[in-house]
């Protein structure tokens, strides 16, 4: 470790001890105010609250958010494929900007309490319902944000403003993402934003992520996993009173796109336009361990332009997959939610964009990944819809050998309703190398339930 990452981890472990020191002084007082009134030990009792989540989430910032400091080195001599773009490193610069233009969503503290507790953080739990967001809002940057130079003038002025704060530059000081964006590019981008705000009014804010997964038997402070997640995002779409015209979300069954269920949904009387449709795949893709067979299909679904990320991570740490880094490298490129941010106030009409920008792209080795994500995808409209079934089929298609199932499949017709049966909750039916059926425990996966 080098001085300069060892010093910033050393910062961030003082304010932890500190915060400890606090946490233990706080304590001592408290049990020594037991003659005060009733209404001293409810106003004890809520600063008690306070603290144990300042804790929590200064624990998450030392255990995680100091790495984010640190740079993933990417090789100049292989391209990286995110999203359905190339990107040469030889000049880095395109590559950087595109990236840093994705919304990122991390851990926050100091919001609203959560429906149904006192919690006003979501650090050490939220993480799959945070890349769940990140997925989502790069749905949503498809469909509404404008095409082509507009989109490409958005991650040049982001990047401009990281690259200025990270020289040290006297212009920075008076410059901001709200500042410098064009006026018909902010709005939406601000818009969108709006939605996924840490309080319970935000369609797709955490609160309401966590009253629709209520249905699914979680709540706050619980683990959510991939599949779960898929489902609430499409209640979510559902639910939505905002304005997303003609936008749907389908969530695949035990790995199968239904193509009946998909046009039902999009299908509208001529002649209005077949509805746009973010697919969301719910799989499995491995035991205990990714089964390296799928490690090709992965890289191949990350190169389609209709992909629009992975809910996916190592076990009981959520990441948001979007690229790798060339053919030959076994290495996935990903945005991290475990940094734990202060709330942002996006009441305020020009409230700061900083914070959902991550300027400094990660890469993880493919054999951490665990093998229970969620796939997600965008078709704009029916053309677009056929495409990514052509494409995708073809990949799935080549994932299927004699050691594996494809990835997932496309079938003609409904959803069999015999076939949304309930699953175990701790186990899975897969194909072993010996290709013979056979069972494993997942109680330490990212899921808690799998599909076929």
């Amino acid at each position: 470790m080098n001085p300069s990452t060892s010093s910033a981890r050393f910062v961030d472990q003082s304010a932890a001890y500190d915060l400890m020191d606090d946490w233990v002084f706080f304590s001592t007082e408290s049990a020594g105010s037991q003659g005060l009134e009733e209404s001293r030990d409810d106003q004890e009792a809520e600063d008690t609250g306070r603290f144990k989540d300042k804790l929590v989430s200064a624990w998450n910032s030392v255990k995680y958010g100091w790495s984010l400091k640190q740079k993933s080195k990417f090789s100049k001599r292989s391209p990286v494929f995110m999203l359905g773009k190339s990107y040469e490193l030889k000049d880095e610069d395109r590559f950087r900007r595109c990236f840093a233009s994705l919304l990122w969503f991390t851990y926050r503290r100091g919001f609203p309490p959560l429906p149904g507790c006192s919690l006003t953080t979501d650090s050490g739990w939220g993480c799959v319902l945070r890349t769940s967001q990140m997925l989502l809002a790069q749905g949503l940057l498809l469909h509404l944000m404008p095409p082509g130079d507009n989109t490409q003038s958005c991650c040049s002025a982001i990047y401009i403003v990281f690259s200025l704060n990270e020289r040290g530059s006297k212009i920075s000081r008076h410059l901001s993402l709200g500042s410098i964006l064009d006026r018909p590019i902010e709005d939406p981008h601000r818009r969108i934003l709006s939605w996924f705000a840490d309080n319970a009014t935000a369609p797709f804010g955490i609160h309401h992520l966590v009253e629709l997964g209520k249905s699914s038997g979680k709540k706050a402070g619980d683990w959510y996993g991939p599949s779960i997640a898929a489902h609430i995002l499409r209640k979510a779409v559902e639910a939505s009173t905002v304005d997303l015209p003609n936008l749907v979300v389908y969530v695949a069954q035990d790995c199968t796109i239904y193509l009946q269920d998909v046009r039902t949904l999009c299908e509208q009387p001529h002649p209005q336009a077949w509805k746009s449709v973010i697919i969301l795949v719910p799989v499995r893709l491995g035991g205990q361990d990714l089964n390296p067979s799928y490690i090709s299909s992965v890289k191949k679904l990350l190169m389609l332009e209709c992909c629009i990320g992975i809910i996916g991570g190592k076990p009981k740490h959520s990441l948001f997959f979007v690229g790798f880094q060339g053919r030959l490298s076994d290495h996935l490129l990903y945005l991290d939610p475990h940094y734990c941010q202060p709330t942002v106030d996006m009441t305020k009409k020009s409230f700061p964009l900083e914070s959902f920008h991550c300027k400094n792209p990660r890469k993880m080795a493919f054999s951490r990944m665990d093998p229970s994500c969620t796939i997600g995808f965008y078709a704009k409209g029916q053309r677009d819809f056929e495409s990514l079934c052509a494409g995708v089929n073809e990949v799935c298609a080549l994932s299927a050998s004699a050691e594996t199932y494809p990835m997932f499949i496309f079938e003609e017709g409904k959803t069999r309703e015999e076939a949304r049966a309930t699953t175990a909750t701790h186990s899975i039916t897969f194909i072993q190398r010996n290709s013979q059926l056979g069972r494993v425990d997942t109680s330490n996966s990212m899921d808690e339930f799998v599909l076929l």
